[in-house]
């Protein structure tokens, strides 16, 4: 086997964790932003690392996220619990409805709309990183951008501590291919109103190269 896969959107997200690396066998690759490129992305690179007998031993989802800020500080660290597709749906009169509570055969839903990171990666991540808050990450494919939505969010999911656009995507492929999962992100803004002059990406990408640093070199794994 080979060691672990970080998965990132961007080039830059990509440079901080290789920046923090402290095990040369750890891949990192910025495979593009949105839950669809992100999974397409990991799940060909999962099938050709296993198609030349080297599968990869887990996979990382990283990079920089919105953070809900009564559980996370603009700069902190997550870990994600779980990946959870918060906007995969429909509206109704009476709100949002989960695709998991429309009636679908199970078997239509993957994973589901919750995927669950692996407890021993996560673990090992938390043993690494102890001032982390760690908790439900949401994957949205459309930025929380005013306070009403923000809210209507932590209605739905009060434990959540941050929000991206890659998460599940890349936790589907991984589950697929029965591999690890986990999710790591450092914050570069608080979610809410849209602000971009309050963003502090050079922060969150340094704090990201400070948690790669906690990335397990033998990772143990097991759900």
């Amino acid at each position: 086997m080979t060691g672990l896969l970080v998965v990132t959107a961007v080039p830059a997200e990509a440079e901080a964790v290789r920046a923090g690396l402290a095990d040369p066998d750890t891949t990192v690759v910025a495979v593009g932003v949105g839950p669809a490129v992100a999974g397409a992305a990991t799940a060909r690179l999962l099938a050709l690392a296993e198609a030349g007998g080297r599968p990869y031993r887990a996979v990382v989802s990283a990079g920089v996220a919105g953070g809900f800020s009564e559980h996370v500080p603009v700069g902190g660290t997550v870990l994600g619990s779980s990946a959870i597709a918060a906007d995969l749906g429909a509206e109704s009169p009476e709100g949002f409805i989960p695709v998991d509570q429309l009636g679908m055969p199970a078997e239509l839903l993957g994973g589901g709309v919750t995927i669950t990171a692996d407890r021993a990666l996560l673990a090992a991540l938390r043993a690494g990183l102890p001032a982390a808050a760690v908790g439900p990450v949401l994957t949205v494919t459309t930025v929380t951008g005013t306070a009403t939505s923000a809210d209507e969010l932590r209605r739905r999911h009060p434990g959540a501590v941050a929000e991206a656009m890659e998460g599940y995507g890349v936790a589907v492929a991984a589950a697929h291919a029965s591999v690890p999962f986990v999710e790591l992100r450092t914050i570069s803004n608080p979610i809410g109103p849209r602000d971009r002059d309050a963003w502090r990406l050079r922060e969150a990408l340094q704090a990201l190269t400070i948690a790669a640093a906690a990335l397990p070199t033998t990772p143990t794994t097991g759900t």
